[in-house]
C-alpha cells in the first residue's frame, strides 16, 4: 500500500490502483459517465477528472493509477468548472424533451446537470435526426445518445454478442448495427442489458403498457396476470424501497388493484418445467439422447443459441419457458375449467426480462393462431402502471395469488436466480430416481453471482456432471468447450444475464451496485423458511396432471409445454 492525499486528507492506496478505485473505498465520491464497474477503464467521457496539485493537471480518475506521495483535488474551482463544461457541451444537441422521456428522474445526465448546477442552456449545437429504431424488444432513441459507449461494452465484453458499436468519426459518430438495420435482423438477443447500462432514454423497452391498460378497461376481456419469481424482490425499488424486500403479497393486492380478473404466480410453472424437465433429462440419460442437456427458461439464451451455435440445438431441452407454460394452460386448462373462451383472455406476464417480449412473440409459442402470452410487461413497467393508478404499494395488505395456479415451492421461486433451476432439478430429480428427498436440499455449490459453476452430483446409483453458466460471453467458452468435445456433463444451466433473472434487463435501474445481489439473497432467505420447498410436491401440480395433462412427456404435455427451435440467419 501507498499513501496518496485527496483534498488535504492522506489515504492508502494500492500500487497500481487507479485514482477512481482508491477514492471509491474511501467513501470520496466522483462522478463518472463512460465507468462500468468490474470492466477495463476507456477514460472516454473525462467526467471523473481530478486536479493534480502542483502541476495543475486534469486526470480522468478511471484510468489514471496512483502513485507515491501524489496530491489531487476532487473539488477544485477547476475540477467543477470541467465537468460543467461536459454536461454544457452533452446538453448542447440533447433532446428537449424531459418531460416525456421514460428515463426523467432516473436519467443520469439530467442528475449531473443538477448537480453541476446547469440551469440553462449556454452552448447550442445542431440536433441530431437519427431514425428510431422500434423493430424489436429493445427500442433505440439515437437523438438522446452521449456516446458514453456502456452500451457498446455491455454487448460486447459482457454478453459476447456484439450487435451494436460506434460507427463514423468525430462530430459524426453514432452507435448502429450492421449496414443500419433493424436490432429485430441483427444478432441482438434482445437481453436488455444495453438499457440497464444505458445512462440515459436512449435505449428502453418496447412498451406494451397502452394494450395492457386498454384490455383492463374492456368489459368483454378476462385480463389475467402472471409474475415471474424475481419481480417480487425487485419491484419496490422503483418505489425508493432498498433492494432485496420481498413484496409477493403486496404485489398481488396491487394487481387486482389494476382490475386484473386472476393472478398467478409463474413460480407455479417453474415447478412444472422441473416436472418436465426432470423427466426430459432421465428419458435422455436412459435412451442415449443428446447429451448435455442444457435449460431452455431463458429466451435470450435460446435466440444466442439459434444465431451462434446452431449446431447444438438439440442439446436444448424441448421444455417452454415457464412463462410460456402458464400461458398455454391458462388458455387450454383454466379456461376449459372456467368456461372461458379462449379468445377473450388477455395474458399478461410481468417480468424481470425484456426477452420475454420478443418469445411471447415467437410464431410456435400459441396455436390456432392464438398466442400463449399476449404482453409482457417488464418490472419497470409494472412500476410505471402502479403510478399510473396511483396505486401505493407499500400501503396495501398483502393478499396470496390465485389458485390453481398460485400454488408453488420455493424450488420453483429460486429459478430467478442463477443456479435456482439447477438446484431445483437437483432436489426433484433425487427423489424421482431414488424415492427419497436429499437430506439437505441446500445445493450450495451452484448458489452466487460466479459467472461458472459446477458440481458432480451423485444421484442414486447415478453420477451427474452439472454445469450453471450466467452471462452469454461464459456461454460462449461452455459452448466451445462442448463443441471441442467436453463430455463430462450431462446437464448445463444456462442463464442470459449475470446472476440471472434477478438481474434481467428488464429490472429496476438503480445507483445499487449490490442490487442485484440483495435480490438473490431475499430469493435464498424465502426458500430457507419454507415449508414446500421441492417441485415434485407441489399439490396443484400433482392435480394438473391427474386432471388434464396425465403425465410428464405425455401426449397433452408434449403438445402444450414443449416446443421446437430452429437456425437463424443473422447478418
Amino acid at each position: 500500500m501507498i499513501e496518496m492525499q485527496v483534498d488535504g486528507r492522506t489515504i492508502e492506496a494500492g500500487e497500481g490502483e487507479t485514482i477512481l478505485a482508491a477514492l471509491k473505498r474511501e467513501g470520496i465520491h466522483v462522478p463518472t459517465l463512460c465507468h462500468m464497474e468490474g470492466l477495463p477503464p476507456s477514460g472516454a467521457c473525462r467526467m471523473c477528472v481530478v486536479e493534480q496539485e502542483g502541476t495543475g493537471a486534469l486526470l480522468p480518475s478511471c484510468s489514471y493509477p496512483v502513485s507515491p506521495g501524489m496530491k489531487v483535488r476532487t473539488r477544485s474551482p477547476k475540477v467543477l468548472n470541467a465537468r460543467k463544461t461536459i454536461v454544457e457541451l452533452l446538453l448542447s444537441n440533447h433532446p428537449d424533451d424531459c418531460l416525456y422521456c421514460v428515463r426523467s428522474g432516473n436519467c443520469e445526465l439530467q442528475r449531473l446537470a443538477e448537480a453541476m448546477g446547469v440551469r440553462q442552456r449556454s452552448l447550442r449545437g445542431a440536433k441530431n435526426h437519427r431514425p428510431h429504431d422500434v423493430s424489436g424488444a429493445v427500442v433505440r432513441d439515437p437523438d438522446k445518445c452521449i456516446l458514453c459507449g456502456r452500451c457498446v461494452r455491455v454487448c460486447e465484453e459482457v454478453q459476447g454478442i456484439c450487435c451494436i458499436d460506434f460507427v463514423g468519426r468525430g462530430c459524426k459518430t453514432y452507435i448502429g448495427t450492421t449496414f443500419d438495420q433493424g436490432l429485430n435482423v441483427s444478432t441482438c438477443v434482445n437481453c436488455g442489458q444495453c438499457i440497464v447500462a444505458c445512462p440515459t432514454g436512449a435505449l428502453t423497452e418496447h412498451s406494451c403498457l397502452n394494450e395492457v391498460v386498454a384490455a383492463l378497461s374492456d368489459p368483454d376481456k378476462v385480463v389475467i396476470a402472471q409474475h415471474a419469481p424475481a419481480v417480487s424482490v425487485s419491484l419496490a425499488e422503483e418505489f425508493g424501497v432498498p433492494a432485496g424486500q420481498d413484496v409477493d403479497g403486496k404485489m398481488v393486492a396491487a394487481l387486482r388493484l389494476l382490475g386484473f380478473d386472476w393472478v398467478f404466480d409463474t413460480s407455479f410453472t417453474a415447478d412444472l418445467t422441473i416436472m418436465e424437465e426432470g423427466s426430459e433429462l432421465a428419458h435422455r440419460i436412459a435412451s442415449g439422447g443428446v447429451l448435455p442437456m442444457f435449460t431452455s427458461c431463458s429466451p435470450g439464451w435460446i435466440k444466442f443459441v439459434e444465431q451462434f451455435y446452431p449446431d447444438l440445438i438439440p442439446n436444448l431441452s424441448s421444455c417452454k419457458s415457464p412463462q410460456q407454460m402458464m400461458g398455454a394452460i391458462i388458455k387450454s386448462y383454466f379456461a376449459e375449467k372456467e368456461n372461458l373462451d379462449p379468445k377473450k383472455v388477455v395474458s399478461v406476464s410481468i417480468m424481470p426480462c425484456t426477452a420475454k417480449k420478443f418469445e411471447s412473440g415467437r410464431p410456435e409459442m400459441g396455436r390456432d393462431h392464438t398466442p400463449d402470452v399476449d404482453y409482457v410487461l417488464t418490472t419497470r413497467e409494472l412500476g410505471r402502471l402502479l403510478r399510473m393508478f396511483g396505486v401505493n404499494l407499500m400501503g396495501i395488505e398483502p393478499q396470496t395469488a390465485d389458485n390453481p395456479f398460485g400454488e408453488r415451492s420455493t424450488a420453483g421461486k429460486i429459478f430467478g436466480a442463477s443456479g435456482g433451476v439447477m438446484e431445483a432439478a437437483i432436489r426433484t430429480a433425487n427423489f424421482l430416481l431414488t424415492g427419497e428427498e436429499l437430506p439437505k436440499l441446500d445445493v450450495l455449490p451452484v448458489r452466487g453471482m460466479k459467472g461458472r459453476k459446477e458440481l458432480r452430483a451423485k444421484i442414486g446409483d447415478l453420477e451427474v456432471g452439472a454445469a450453471v453458466v450466467n452471462s452469454l460471453s461464459g456461454a460462449r467458452k461452455m459452448l466451445d468447450e462442448i463443441r471441442a468435445g467436453r463430455s463430462d456433463l450431462q446437464f448445463i444451466e444456462f442463464m442470459t444475464c449475470p446472476g440471472g433473472c434477478i438481474n434481467g434487463g428488464g429490472q429496476p435501474i438503480g445507483i445499487d451496485p449490490d442490487a442485484a445481489k440483495a435480490r438473490m439473497a431475499a430469493l435464498y432467505k424465502i426458500d430457507e423458511t419454507a415449508k414446500l420447498r421441492v417441485s415434485h410436491k407441489n399439490p396443484y401440480v400433482k392435480r394438473l396432471y391427474d386432471e388434464f395433462l396425465g403425465k410428464p412427456l405425455g401426449e397433452k404435455s408434449h403438445h402444450l409445454l414443449h416446443t421446437k427451435y430452429a437456425a437463424r440467419e443473422v447478418l
